[in-house]
């Protein structure tokens, strides 16, 4: 099977442009120099392997599926009024219409590929990203919930009973985690740095009726580097899978948890990207579920470059494993979320990478 890179021309038309005067930086770092590095980058490397595809607009019925027609038509009708602030953070442009279309059309057009069996791994590299983009408001550079679409399309279209989505964006996904609080369809997983913007994702939100043990937030202090990012996704993000058996992975892939990024204040490297990468990708191979991730944050430039490509080249061959202790954040959740998930107790077998 073919590994899938998937672009579009209008994320570079989406356009943020300077930030109000009240604002404490003066320039959006959501900016289409951030795809351009990335393309730059992968093509010096060949592109991974990765065979590159063009993203479809989404189908107006899949958006609507999170966002409603109400909310979509506004913004339809912002961008074409010529754009402007909708916060302080979130900007659009005549352009950022065809671009979120085309940016939630990547999300579903993987999917397809994924499960039709033509690729098993995938990126969506494309803006705006979407992870913060709530049902009734665009919010954190965010225009519409591009994983939380594909994800309900997975779930509602294509029939699966078990998606798993990974959010390791350095920022809570406060929208990924409202849409499918009380889903037990979608196991949603996510490391952030807390307190940080938006403010949510607490150890104890675990989700709501159907959905109880289904929310997984696991937030982590600011100064939190590899050894705690890693330890997670070791000895609580990957026996969640194995005990969620997933058909389909998919991963919110912000690389501002870097220790070079500015907004926010962890210490990830490019080996802990690497290192975390490589770890969901081999168990997905383990677990036969196709794996595919969507860019969300990211915004020092030559760090994200560099993150997608080990992203991708982790998709693209089969790590070594290696074992390590869990490190003492990890073993408080996995005694934390066994309640719901037993297998997580400390007599259970960890996964290690």
């Amino acid at each position: 099977m073919a590994y899938v890179f998937l672009e579009h021309r209008s994320s570079l038309e989406h356009i943020t442009a300077s930030r109000p005067a009240s604002s404490a930086m003066s320039v959006n770092p959501e900016q289409p120099t951030r795809i351009l590095a990335i393309e730059r980058e992968l093509d010096a490397r060949d592109w991974c392997g990765f065979e590159r595809m063009q993203a479809p607009p989404v189908e107006r019925s899949l958006l609507t599926a999170i966002h409603p027609e109400s909310h979509v038509a506004e913004i339809e009708r912002f961008c074409a009024a010529g754009g402007g602030h909708i916060d302080d953070d979130t900007v659009v442009s005549p352009g950022s219409w065809e671009a979120a279309l085309h940016a939630a059309g990547a999300g579903v057009r993987m999917v397809d590929l994924l499960l039709d069996g033509y690729a098993s791994s995938a990126f969506c590299s494309v803006r705006p990203p979407g992870h913060h983009a709530m049902p009734t408001q665009a919010m954190g550079f965010c225009i519409f919930n591009n994983i939380a679409i594909a994800a309900k399309y997975a779930v509602e279209v294509r029939g699966l009973e078990r998606v798993m989505i990974f959010d390791w964006d350095v920022h809570h996904a406060n929208s990924t985690n409202e849409v499918f609080h009380a889903s037990n369809n979608v196991l949603f997983v996510s490391i952030h740095q807390s307190p940080l913007f938006p403010g949510t994702g607490p150890a104890d939100d675990v989700g709501e009726g159907a959905g109880v043990g289904y929310t997984v937030n696991l937030p982590v202090r600011a100064g939190s580097g590899d050894d705690v990012w890693i330890s997670l996704v070791e000895h609580v993000v990957v026996p969640l899978a194995f005990a969620f058996e997933p058909q389909l992975v998919l991963v919110s892939a912000g690389y501002d948890a870097h220790l070079e990024d500015p907004m926010a204040d962890c210490n990830v490297t490019d080996a802990g990207f690497s290192a975390m990468a490589h770890a969901i990708a081999a168990t997905c191979r383990e677990l036969a579920a196709p794996v595919g991730a969507m860019l969300e944050g990211g915004y020092a430039l030559g760090t994200l470059a560099r993150c997608v490509a080990t992203t991708l080249e982790a998709m693209s061959t089969v790590p070594d494993r290696n074992g390590g202790a869990a490190a003492p954040l990890a073993r408080d959740a996995r005694h934390r979320l066994a309640e719901w998930w037993p297998q997580l107790t400390a007599g259970s077998s960890a996964r290690s990478w």
